[in-house]
């Protein structure tokens, strides 16, 4: 009796209080709160990144409209997977084979050499909370579970997450420790993430930094990623900054409300970004995609969160710029780039 008791407490969401933050956990999620933010991360069902519309704005009572933030999928490459799709099929890796050539994935040729997709099929992930003075941290890990004919499973993905007492925003990185060797492995991510709407209603306008401002009327119907609003290292110029995001709007009201926003802050590591329509704004992003051998590891940091303009997000966008790593003990967190 006793011990069933004690294992009933232990489930029970109990709220840990320090430094003008509060963590709550479950058997499910961790939920944070400073004063200027709320956001959940998940433990089972759809993992990795920030939970969907957990992400609460407490200056607006804004909350992010898409699936999830900073959400993890495949390790990718270029080329196509046409010639094995039969022994992915045949080894039950369906989540391996990637289709190109439709308006989902556009025409660039691409294959997925390790998985599962983490956000939807890793359906469990074991996060560290790391409680600091004025922060509280989330780490954690994956190792890839399966792969491609000829490529070698267990590639390990971390994601640190870092929420400031006093910011708007998160701080992450997402790396990985590859045990492959490619020419262009690749990490797809959501950054920020998608949006969700009905003929433009959620939304005024979308921030691209390559391209400039975009107002919802562009996103009425579908189309493809690579037809518009798409950057591709070597085809479009590089951006001063790489900052992708929307300005909120209420469908009710109409009132415009806060940018929220995804920094990569060293514009180079990104290889390719989407912005396109496909029943929702799918703001998918690759980084990488630059030659590597099995035993190293590539990453990428990024700022994701509420700004009130674009003055504002370019001066903390500078203030971190050419960050790839983020580093973190209870003691502190740390950019850096490398």
């Amino acid at each position: 009796m006793q011990h069933a008791l004690l294992l009933m407490l232990m489930s029970m969401a109990v709220p840990v209080i320090a430094a003008d933050y509060t963590v709550t956990e479950t058997d499910d999620e961790i939920r944070i709160a400073t004063p200027q933010l709320e956001a959940a991360v998940r433990k089972k069902g759809y993992v990795s990144g920030v939970a969907k519309q957990s992400l609460l704005d407490k200056k607006t009572g804004a909350r992010d409209l898409g699936f999830g933030l900073d959400i993890a999928d495949w390790i990718m490459e270029p080329g196509s997977d046409e010639a094995y799709r039969d022994e992915l099929q045949a080894a039950g890796h369906q989540e391996l084979i990637y289709q190109f050539g439709n308006p989902y994935h556009g025409k660039t040729q691409k294959r997925a050499i390790e998985g599962p997709q983490i956000c939807t099929q890793a359906k469990e992930l074991q996060p560290e909370i790391i409680r600091g003075k004025d922060f509280v941290a989330i780490r954690q890990t994956f190792n890839y579970r399966t792969a491609a004919p000829g490529k070698r499973t267990g590639s390990q993905w971390t994601q640190v997450m870092v929420f400031p007492v006093g910011k708007r925003y998160f701080i992450s990185m997402q790396k990985i420790d590859i045990r492959n060797d490619s020419d262009g492995a690749f990490l797809r991510v959501d950054m920020p993430g998608h949006i969700r709407h009905t003929k433009g209603d959620s939304f005024n306008e979308v921030y691209l930094s390559y391209h400039g401002r975009v107002p919802s009327s562009e996103f009425l119907s579908d189309f493809a990623p690579d037809e518009k609003f798409n950057y591709t290292r070597g085809k479009t110029p590089l951006p001063e900054r790489m900052i992708r995001g929307y300005s909120m709007r209420d469908p009710q009201s109409g009132k415009v409300g806060p940018w929220l926003v995804g920094m990569t802050l060293d514009p180079t590591v990104v290889s390719e970004a989407w912005c396109h329509q496909r029943s929702y704004i799918c703001m998918i992003e690759e980084f990488g995609g630059r030659p590597i051998k099995a035993g190293e590891s590539f990453s990428a940091a990024f700022i994701v969160g509420y700004f009130d303009d674009l003055d504002e997000m370019h001066r903390v966008y500078d203030e971190h710029k050419w960050a790839v790593r983020l580093d973190v003990t209870a003691d502190g967190y740390r950019l850096s780039s490398k």
